[in-house]
């Protein structure tokens, strides 16, 4: 058995727990601290047993309370080469992740961080680095893949594999082009390196999933382009025109982006 909490899914903060009966991590710190340590309480989640931190890439959203939670309980914080070079240029990472406790990973590469078995792999962002990570711990698996402007075919064969799967509704590309940000910034938003609409992200699901696909969650929804709702039915229907059931096929829910979403008991 896995647990699963969102922290928040969003431009203005993202952080994701997993726990096993006798560990727990947290991928990606860009909430603050003191919520983040209020919210735990809320939860009942021990900031001790929270013993390792995985970042997807060093955008400020993902990373900006990692140094010192890292510093603060000594828990050592896993990224590529790439994202911590990009995490100690920062400049919203007031504390920096200590050279002891920053722990390097490979793309494709699997490694065992306590209970669990991590595999990251890339994921096309305009960020210094960005990964996906492929978790298995408690005898099930969950997939992680957010801010992703394209969905690559080293992506799809792990959603492919995943049992639960976290991924990207960033926006609707109707509300990107006929909103308020500048031509630059919905370029940067459609290009290859931006981010996943709900129609490609309902798609990617759908064409690649299999039967083993219990539960997916749509994560870092857009503020000003997107409504969880909107996201939510998008997503919906592109899965029925291919034949797939929410509800009955798989559970299909929207992680919140300010506020914590679950607890989650995952088999």
């Amino acid at each position: 058995m896995l647990k699963f909490i969102s922290f928040g899914s969003g431009s203005s903060g993202n952080c994701y727990f997993l726990a096993t009966a006798t560990d727990a991590l947290l991928i990606d710190i860009g909430v603050g601290l003191r919520g983040l340590k209020k919210d735990c309480r809320d939860y009942g989640v021990s900031l001790s047993q929270i013993h390792h931190v995985l970042v997807t890439h060093d955008h400020a959203d993902h990373i900006k309370s990692v140094g010192s939670f890292s510093g603060d309980y000594a828990v050592p914080v896993y990224a590529t080469r790439e994202v911590h070079v990009g995490i100690n240029r920062n400049y919203c990472v007031t504390k920096k992740v200590t050279p002891e406790l920053a722990m390097v990973l490979e793309k494709g590469k699997t490694i065992q961080i306590g209970d669990f078995s991590v595999t990251p792999f890339g994921v096309p962002h305009d960020s210094s680095d960005n990964v996906g990570y492929f978790i298995e711990a408690g005898g099930t698996n969950i997939c992680l893949i957010t801010d992703a402007g394209i969905v690559t075919d080293e992506m799809k064969q792990y959603i492919s594999r995943a049992r639960h799967l976290i991924i990207e509704a960033n926006h609707d590309e109707e509300m990107v082009m006929g909103g308020p940000y500048p031509q630059f910034l919905k370029e940067r938003i459609l290009s290859p390196t931006g981010h996943l609409s709900n129609r490609i992200c309902g798609q990617s699901v759908a064409e690649n999933m299999t039967e083993g696909l219990k539960h997916v969650w749509l994560c870092h929804l857009s503020e000003e382009n997107n409504h969880p709702e909107l996201a939510r039915k998008t997503v919906e229907s592109v899965l029925r025109s291919y034949g797939i059931v929410p509800g009955a096929d798989l559970e299909l829910e929207v992680l919140k982006r300010n506020t914590p979403t679950g607890p989650y008991d995952l088999d």
